[in-house]
């Protein structure tokens, strides 16, 4: 277990491999736990990190901190603790968000953004992700894989208030025009299965700026790279491994396998 102190707290964080930096941000639901599999793909030409916001997992739990502004200045302060310069950052759910408001904030940090499962409108948001607890919602969200398991332990460690204080301030952060604001390439994704966050309008997805990109997972649910693992990471892997700037629209999904489309 690896562990900084950020703003006299802890912030629990792990890493896999070597090479250009990867940052996994997990979701409402779990820690960072779940993200391993998809670690240890990336980790065989990236180093990855994997880090439990505040409220979530082995990292401190304290109120104050649970505004998406305040994870937002956890991520920036452990980007600048260990030294990690451009990253590509891979969120789900809170954090999908958290990646793409911190790519608008700090460009210069941020190469490119996958986001899995994120909210562009609240309307997407089921009410009962408000309402719910963590070990409710794991219950709920997560299958029966062994990895979902290791997630579902995790789950209850959560603290309730930091679910619910980022849900009830997502209205304040305009995320409905994140797309509009963003230059960067971002890959979205999303369970078609997904009873948490809803897959949106058909325009909506149709009309993103060209460096953005949508690809539903028709098999999954809220967690797709638990879900369909082997085509979560290959889709993954191929969109790390576009330039710098490049569209990601030349990825593709098809039937058990992804490819690149020429």
């Amino acid at each position: 277990m690896s562990a900084i102190i950020l703003e006299e707290d802890i912030v629990h964080y792990e890493v896999l491999g070597r090479g250009r930096p990867i940052t996994f941000l997990h979701g409402w639901v779990g820690s960072w736990r779940y993200w391993i599999p998809s670690m240890q793909a990336a980790s065989v030409s990236y180093r990855a990190y994997a880090i439990d916001m505040w409220g979530f997992g082995d990292s401190a739990k304290n109120t104050s901190r649970y505004l998406l502004s305040q994870q937002l200045n956890l991520l920036k302060s452990f980007l600048n603790k260990l030294g990690i310069g451009k990253v590509a950052i891979v969120g789900h759910g809170l954090g999908a968000i958290v990646a793409l408001l911190f790519a608008e904030e700090n460009p210069q940090y941020v190469d490119r953004v996958m986001a899995v499962g994120v909210p562009l409108d609240l309307t997407q948001i089921n009410p009962r992700m408000f309402q719910s607890s963590p070990e409710d919602l794991a219950n709920w969200l997560l299958g029966s894989t062994p990895d979902s398991e290791a997630a579902r332990i995790e789950a209850p460690k959560a603290d309730q208030d930091a679910i619910y204080h980022s849900l009830r301030h997502l209205d304040k952060a305009n995320i409905k025009e994140l797309p509009l604001r963003l230059s960067i390439p971002c890959l979205l994704v999303h369970g078609q299965n997904d009873p948490a966050i809803g897959i949106g309008e058909n325009n909506r997805t149709a009309n993103l700026p060209l460096h953005f990109h949508f690809i539903p997972f028709e098999s999954a649910g809220h967690f797709p790279m638990l879900d369909t693992p082997n085509k979560f990471n290959r889709l993954m892997t191929d969109f790390m491994a576009l330039s710098s700037g490049e569209s990601p629209r030349k990825l593709a999904l098809k039937e058990e396998w992804k490819r690149r489309v020429r």
